[in-house]
This record gives structure tokens, C-alpha cells and sequence, in this order.
């Protein structure tokens, strides 16, 4: 049973993600391009196409590295996206070049500038977002702003999205098992079990592997889905679950490793629900305007901060060098820790990938939220920092049943 910060308000209802129309998503950057510079700057709308999608098919269109292209946040597929993308290109690619460049009609470069550094994750302030929800109930506007009011004051539970999961929700469980040095755990998750896959081409491909046919895998595996393919390749050439696991490349690698940390930080956002808005004794207080954290001596002391929203408490992104509560909010990590049971020494094993600690605030504000409903159709309009997920507010309003 789904837990929820309104669960005393009932959810609207409904279903989003009808049209890539229904989820408009337009990056705010924590810095506009100078206009000169080494870095070419695009500014792109995209519509149903992933951000990796998109450095994949720059990288060959304009025969660069993947690493050659820069981008400061991962959006959606199913949306309609505006971001900034950079570009370290050599001198023949310019602004004309790159302007006029054919993509598709799911991609528009809608400007081109310059800067004097590449973009990279983080570089933004947040993301502003506009969603239609379809078939609500008819009185799902009186819902919905029964439920903003309390969000406004509490915050927004800082769930991580369900796409950080990945679209067998299994992310977590492969971060899991290479913490471990579980490779072939990790790679039949990964390849995944054909029961648990809708594609009808992955499911054959899946289905092959398990009967030893990675000939056949490796041929039906849909040829967008490079990384597993490459880890079948790897197998095919007689590499071990090791190194086949870790020639899929650092880049996807860091994913599962990061979803495992979401993983257990959602864990403590659930299990302090009914307290985001509360310091308790021990915690680890997150100053909204700077990032910075701090150890909670007197909670009764800061709990005026709290209730201003300039701090809230965090969670443990679990990792080397963790910086850990005490009291009583070190006791829910202590045993959440002690129930995965990982050595620390674990996060440091792997050369390249290594997963560093890190602290996040359990709630966010949620600026210019508003709504308004046509027909059954509920929109919603609202921005959120940096790391944050649109669906964490979303599920709390909608409710699915």
C-alpha cells in the first residue's frame, strides 16, 4: 500500500502521459551562456526523446565523442523538453552549422550560442514544469487544491522519480548486486527475466539468453538498447560477468549505483512522512539557499528555520565518507545501514566508480504552484529545484488507486 503526506485528502485521479504534450518540462539554468567562448551552446526543444537519446545522435552527426557533448540534467522521454545541450566541437562546426542541423522533426535547436565551459550534471537551478492530468474525478480541482495548500506548507516529499529506477524499476537491485561484486546477479538483471518485459523484441532477446542462444539475444535485443547489447557482445566474446558488466561504460554503471542510493533514501522519506517539516534530535539540516548541511544541536532552537523553509531536515545518500546523524534520527539510518549490511570498503572497490556519501534534503519547495481544470482535464503548473521529481508531486495529487 502506497504511502502518502496528504493520505487524509482523497487523490483526482487520472492518467498522464497520454501525449508527450501532457508533460512540458523547460530547464532553468543556473547560468546563461556569455555569448563567447570554446563551447557552443544549444538551446533544444525535444519532443518524445530522451537526453541521451539526443547526445547519442549529436555524437554522430556530427562525428564527436558522446563525451564531446555536455548537458547539466536528464529529462523525460515521454515529454516535451526545452534544455540546454554544449557542444566542444572543432573549429569547423559553428553556429550555422549546428543551427541548421537536421535531427529529426522530434528535435529543434531553437537558438546557438557560446560559453567558456562545457555544461555538465548539476549546472542548472531547477526545472519549471506544466502537466495535464486526464480523466479526473469532476471534483478534482477542489482535490487537488486541498492538497497544494498542504504541500505548500509542508513541502514536497523529495522522492526520486520512477525513471531513476528505469522501466523495469529494477535499477536499484543492479546497483545492488555490483556493490556486492554479484556480476551475475547484476547481469540477469540487467538482461532481465522475459516474464517481467513488455517489449516483444526484449522479451525475445531475453528469453534467448536464458537458453544460452546469446547469438540470438544479441540480434533481436532492440538496437536502441546499445548498452545491453554491448554486455551481450561482451559475453559472446568469452569476457566473464565482471567484465562484461563493467564494459557497458561508466556512464550507465553510475546510474544503477545512484539508483541504489535513491533507493535508500526514498526508504527514509517514507518512513518520515508525518515529521519532513520536523527537526529531530541528531539530524542533518539542509540550508535551502547554500546546500549546506549542518549537525542539529537544538532542534527546538531551529525548528523556526524549518517552519520558514530556509532548512529542512536530510536523508543519507549512502557512500564513502558518509556524513551520518546521531540521536534519533541517527538510529533510523543506523538500522537501515545495518539491515543492507554492505562494508563500507564496498563503495570504494571498483576503480572509476567510486560512490562518494552525500546528504538531501527530505522535502522541496515547489514555487508558482497553481491549477486549473477544463472539462476533466486537470493542468498544473509549478517549479522545483534542482533534483527533483515532478512525479513525487504528482503521485501525492493523483493518488493512483
Amino acid at each position: 500500500m502506497q504511502q502518502y503526506l496528504t493520505s487524509r485528502y482523497a487523490g483526482t485521479g487520472g492518467s498522464i502521459k497520454l501525449t508527450p504534450e501532457d508533460f512540458c518540462v523547460e530547464e532553468i539554468p543556473a547560468y546563461l551562456p556569455a555569448g563567447e567562448g570554446e563551447h557552443l551552446y544549444l538551446w533544444v526543444e525535444k519532443r518524445n526523446c530522451s537526453t541521451l537519446h539526443l547526445v547519442q545522435l549529436l555524437a554522430e552527426k556530427l562525428q564527436l565523442k558522446p563525451a564531446a557533448i555536455g548537458y547539466a540534467g536528464l529529462k523525460d522521454k515521454r515529454a516535451t523538453t526545452r534544455q540546454w545541450i554544449s557542444v566542444s566541437a572543432p573549429s569547423e562546426i559553428d553556429a550555422e552549422t549546428l543551427s541548421t542541423l537536421d535531427l529529426g522533426a522530434a528535435i529543434k535547436i531553437l537558438s546557438v550560442t557560446r560559453h567558456s565551459n562545457k555544461l555538465r550534471l548539476g549546472h542548472l537551478r531547477g526545472n519549471r514544469f506544466k502537466l495535464n492530468v486526464h480523466s479526473v474525478v469532476p471534483d478534482g480541482l477542489e482535490r487537488a487544491q486541498n492538497i497544494i495548500h498542504i504541500l505548500e506548507h509542508t513541502g514536497v516529499p523529495n522522492l526520486f522519480g520512477a525513471q531513476r529506477y528505469g522501466v523495469r524499476a529494477n535499477n536499484h537491485i543492479i546497483g545492488d548486486a555490483i556493490l556486492r561484486a554479484d556480476f551475475a546477479r547484476a547481469v540477469q538483471e540487467i538482461i532481465g527475466a522475459p516474464a517481467t518485459i513488455s517489449n516483444i523484441h526484449w522479451q525475445k532477446a531475453a528469453q534467448a539468453f536464458a537458453d544460452g542462444d546469446i547469438d540470438t539475444a544479441i540480434t533481436v535485443m532492440p538496437r536502441q538498447m546499445r548498452d545491453e547489447r554491448r554486455l551481450l557482445q561482451a559475453l559472446r566474446g568469452g569476457a566473464s560477468a565482471k567484465k562484461a558488466v563493467l564494459s557497458m561504460g561508466k556512464k550507465i554503471l553510475r546510474l544503477y549505483l545512484s539508483a541504489y542510493q535513491a533507493h535508500i533514501f526514498d526508504r527514509q522519506v517514507q518512513m518520515r512522512l508525518d515529521s519532513l517539516d520536523t527537526l529531530w534530535p541528531g539530524d542533518i539540516a539542509c540550508i535551502h539557499a547554500s546546500g549546506a548541511c549542518f549537525r542539529v544541536e537544538n532542534p527546538a532552537a531551529e525548528q523556526t528555520r524549518a517552519d520558514a523553509f530556509e532548512i529542512s531536515p536530510t536523508g543519507l545518500m549512502p557512500g564513502k565518507k558518509a556524513m551520518l546523524a546521531h540521536g534519533q534520527a541517527g538510529m533510523l539510518e543506523s538500522a537501515l545501514l545495518e539491515k543492507e549490511a554492505l562494508p563500507v570498503e564496498n563503495y570504494s572497490a571498483l576503480n572509476g566508480l567510486q560512490v562518494s556519501a552525500a546528504r538531501r534534503p527530505l522535502r522541496v519547495r515547489a514555487e508558482g504552484l497553481t491549477c486549473g481544470m477544463e472539462d476533466d482535464i486537470l493542468t498544473l503548473e509549478f517549479s522545483l529545484p534542482a533534483g527533483s521529481y515532478a512525479t513525487s508531486l504528482l503521485r501525492e495529487i493523483v493518488k493512483a488507486q
